[in-house]
């Protein structure tokens, strides 16, 4: 029974995640550029955990995590309200808990919560009508936790959730005219907000003088001098690492932006553009293959998981690799806003490495006890 258990363990998720990691580790010790406020050690120390933490959520079965999804759901909710009365405040953000020994990011972990909670719903209610009434159920299950995130503020984290929400609704088979609807309300949304951001920024809800900044800047006509050594000195900087990285890039350690520290925040929102000006564009084609395959091989485990639980925790997870990574290198190209989105598994963070290993952990769960008769798929 052991041997069968782990023959069905992805080897090729687990050693594309050790590749990363590893990688990620080397790029971060280069980006920090003699930066003694931050140690790569810590990484080297969560990295750890979390390949550890993957091996033991692969053991236990993830049929448990139906019984106990509404106490993580509601113990996420707890995490994050806590937040406004003992949170750490970074960037005019209230994201940080401290809890003595550690600091940690809850909304990092609600991601994967909220997949596990979403999951359950789609599957419990998998024969019930997909009408607008079960897809409402469905959003205030997701709103529940994106309004404590808004009020960190987190805006691009609650983006992140919301998407999960409609991608696992999307391949829960909702009818299309529904998903119509949907997209329809979004985009009115997205428009009013628009419009409401700048015509009177100071009046918008839920968002900071620095996230309208933010979009502000990237609106902002390119040849404005006064933009371009502002808010959206970074943003340059980051598109000048990559252009001047060519084919093959400077070297490891020798990128002039990364070294010479024009390039700021590299080794966490813009390490994109570290590496792409010490590897080059090979360099980072690699690394987004290695990104991409990570997303394959989780649609692969939601293609033979045994049920349907499993199989959303695997594509909501799958949702989450692709849709932070396409983020992440957005901004690094300057095609995207500002988000604060890390490259996973590369960029510096441990809150982000934790939550994204226990993500993976579920998929090898799932993998693990994929249908005996489909192993040969």
């Amino acid at each position: 029974m052991r041997k069968e258990f782990w023959r069905n363990f992805d080897f090729w998720l687990y050693g594309d995640v050790v590749i990363l990691c590893v990688f990620g580790i080397v790029m971060i010790q280069s980006a920090l550029a003699g930066n003694l406020e931050v140690s790569v050690n810590s990484q080297i120390l969560y990295v750890g955990i979390g390949l550890v933490l993957i091996m033991v959520l692969t053991l236990i079965d993830y049929h448990y995590l139906e019984s106990l999804a509404n106490l993580m759901y509601f113990g996420i909710i707890i995490l994050l309200f806590a937040l406004r009365i003992f949170g750490e405040a970074t960037f005019g953000s209230a994201r940080w808990l401290d809890l003595g020994f550690v600091s940690i990011q809850p909304s990092e972990f609600a991601k994967t919560i909220l997949i596990i909670r979403l999951a359950k719903y789609f599957s419990d209610n998998w024969n019930n009508k997909h009408d607008m009434r079960w897809i409402m159920k469905s959003f205030l299950l997701t709103f529940g936790i994106v309004l404590f995130v808004l009020l960190q503020p987190n805006l691009s984290t609650s983006i992140v959730l919301m998407v999960l929400w409609f991608s696992m609704l999307w391949v829960s088979k909702v009818e299309m005219k529904y998903l119509m609807i949907l997209g329809i309300v979004g985009m009115v949304f997205l428009i009013i907000l628009t419009v409401w951001i700048f015509v009177s920024p100071d009046t918008v809800p839920f968002i900071q003088g620095y996230q309208l900044g933010r979009l502000q800047t990237f609106f902002s006509d390119s040849t404005d001098e006064t933009a371009r050594y502002g808010d959206k000195y970074n943003v340059d900087q980051a598109v000048i690492s990559l252009g001047s990285g060519k084919l093959f890039g400077q070297g490891y350690g020798n990128g002039t932006q990364v070294q010479l520290r024009f390039l700021k925040v590299r080794h966490t929102d813009f390490i994109f553009s570290a590496l792409g000006q010490e590897f080059g564009f090979v360099g980072t084609i690699v690394v987004i293959l290695l990104l991409l395959f990570v997303v394959l091989r989780c649609l692969r485990a939601a293609r033979l998981a045994p049920d349907m639980f499993g199989a959303l925790i695997c594509y909501g997870v799958a949702t989450l690799f692709f849709f932070q990574m396409v983020v992440n290198i957005g901004v690094n190209l300057q095609v995207l806003p500002v988000t604060g989105l890390t490259l996973p598994f590369v960029s510096y963070g441990g809150s982000s490495t934790l939550a994204l290993t226990v993500a993976i952990g579920l998929v090898e769960s799932v993998a693990a006890r994929q249908e005996k008769k489909e192993e040969i798929v």
